[in-house]
């Protein structure tokens, strides 16, 4: 996670709290330093996953979204995921979910989720 990726996700959200933009005011919290978006850490987190986009209708929604542990500028993530349920939706498609986890280079687990999509049952031709 970089400097530019925190600038530019509080550009996009607006989100300009002192902890991600603030490196004096941030030095004094209880990190002692600038803590990444958590909404950051959970798009990088999923897209990690590479999906195969004949196959995914949609993003469904997520579950139990915790952040285990501040994510900080320079640290390294890598995702994880585990297909934890299987359920129908209509004829044509499935909900697929998976428990996400994102790890640090410290292997320290930040976030965790249930993370739900809507599956195609066949795959949209190229």
């Amino acid at each position: 996670m970089t400097e530019t990726d925190v600038v530019n996700f509080c550009g996009l959200t607006g989100n300009w709290l002192s902890i991600h933009a603030d490196a004096e005011f941030s030095k004094r919290s209880m990190y002692g330093q600038r803590v990444v978006q958590g909404g950051l850490v959970f798009v990088v987190a999923n897209a990690l996953l590479g999906f195969d986009s004949s196959l995914v209708e949609a993003f469904y929604g997520v579950d139990k979204l915790r952040f285990l542990k501040p994510t900080f500028i320079g640290d390294t993530l890598h995702a994880e995921s585990e297909v934890i349920d299987l359920r129908d939706k209509g004829e044509n498609h499935g909900l697929v979910t998976t428990r996400l986890t994102a790890i640090n280079q410290r292997e320290e687990t930040v976030l965790s989720c249930e993370f739900t999509l809507l599956i195609r049952r066949h795959p949209l031709l190229a």
